[in-house]
């Protein structure tokens, strides 16, 4: 895993191992079992966690996010790219450079 500073829209992340992931109404919550914590990733979060599920670009979780939602492209960017650091800090997936 790559830890940077800022994560970019090249590059390519992916879920990590370890995970408990329910659908709780239209939401998403999940168990790390490795530091016992609990998340509750919420209906937008839960679906950015599903297009992670395997490697993916960035900009390609942006882009099937703006398809999906009434969102424009600059706020679905800064929102996607800080969930995602988020993930990162609590060490959730795993990054890459493409």
């Amino acid at each position: 895993m790559i830890k940077q500073a800022t994560m970019t829209i090249s590059d390519i992340v992916e879920q990590g191992k370890g995970n408990i992931v329910s659908n709780m109404g239209e939401d998403k919550v999940m168990l790390n079992v490795q530091h016992n914590k609990y998340y509750n990733l919420g209906e937008v979060g839960g679906r950015i966690w599903e297009l992670i599920a395997s490697p993916v670009v960035v900009a390609d979780v942006i882009l099937t996010l703006i398809s999906e939602y009434q969102v424009d492209k600059e706020q679905c960017e800064e929102h996607v790219i800080g969930f995602l650091e988020h993930l990162l800090k609590e060490e959730l997936i795993h990054v890459r450079e493409k």
